[in-house]
């Protein structure tokens, strides 16, 4: 399985999907929020979607270079975490489930440990 395909193909959809939620928000969110302070929940989801796009676009193009344990699973670690920790974001923008606020912590460790298995993996090349 060519994991490095597999990242930026990923990446790229989800870099669609980031530019779509975008102009959405900037045109049309307001009529579809159910509490207007939400939109700066939004526009956090799709900042942090955008990032992680781009560092998991970075794990597929090096990880051909930098062939490591650590560095697919840096990958793997940034979508889960994209899709846990903007996805919640999302959906606590448009739901009343408010029980969804605790993953979006949960989320954010993903990522965080995304980054870190990035920088591991070239300290330990």
């Amino acid at each position: 399985m060519d994991w490095s395909k597999i990242y930026i193909v990923i990446a790229a959809s989800m870099g669609a999907l980031d530019v779509l939620l975008g102009a959405f928000g900037a045109h049309k969110l307001k009529s579809f929020l159910l509490e207007a302070n939400r939109l700066d929940t939004f526009e956090t989801a799709v900042k942090y979607q955008m990032y992680h796009v781009l560092a998991l676009l970075v794990v597929g193009i090096l990880l051909p270079t930098v062939p490591t344990k650590l560095m697919m699973w840096s990958g793997v670690s940034f979508i889960v975490g994209m899709v846990l920790f903007s996805g919640s974001l999302y959906l606590l923008c448009f739901t009343t489930w408010r029980w969804l606020g605790p993953i979006t912590p949960l989320g954010g460790l993903f990522l965080i440990a995304g980054w870190l298995m990035l920088a591991i993996s070239f300290f330990n090349k």
